[in-house]
């Protein structure tokens, strides 16, 4: 049985979250795919234009390049410093992967652990903060960075793949 949205809504205060795009530099991101149509793809393009390091943590993918970010297998393979760990996973797999954070967070520099739309899991946040981590789940680190810092990128229209300019005429 899947976790995912139990508990009451969650709040975040944009002056809570706001600072935590200042500390942080590097991104381990647990689920990101090589797949350039899938989200995970997608926001690791979008955040490492914004001059974040995204690591991507698959171990289906482990060895390959994605994004230019050589793919590791587990968040222990991460060459370190990541101060945050973004969960692309559904909410069931959230809880290993926050103890494994908590367990790596002095190794690997780790201050918060993000979870992706639709992944919350309440026992393992708890965990977390009380190991001194920061939380967000349900939220995309994309989308919140958009809404923050207004960026119209934000909803996918300045990808660059999509463009309603049309074509230059050469005569």
């Amino acid at each position: 049985m899947s976790v995912a949205l139990e508990g009451p809504p969650l709040v975040y205060a944009d002056e809570d979250l706001r600072p935590l795009y200042r500390q942080v530099r590097t991104i381990a991101m647990i689920g990101a795919s090589p797949d350039w149509v899938r989200p995970s793809n997608f926001v690791m393009k979008y955040m490492q234009g914004k001059g974040y390091r995204v690591i991507p943590v698959n171990p289906r993918a482990a060895g390959t390049v994605v994004l230019g970010e050589p793919v590791v297998a587990t968040l222990a393979d991460v060459p370190g410093p990541a101060e945050m760990v973004d969960i692309f996973r559904k909410s069931d797999a959230a809880g290993a992967i926050v103890d494994e954070a908590i367990a790596l967070k002095d190794t690997l520099g780790i201050k918060v652990v993000w979870m992706q739309l639709g992944v919350r899991d309440d026992a393992a946040a708890r965990r977390a903060e009380a190991a001194g981590l920061t939380v967000v789940m349900d939220r995309c680190v994309k989308i919140e960075y958009g809404r923050l810092f207004g960026e119209i990128g934000w909803s996918g229209v300045n990808s660059g793949i999509i463009s309603a300019k049309r074509p230059r005429m050469h005569p």
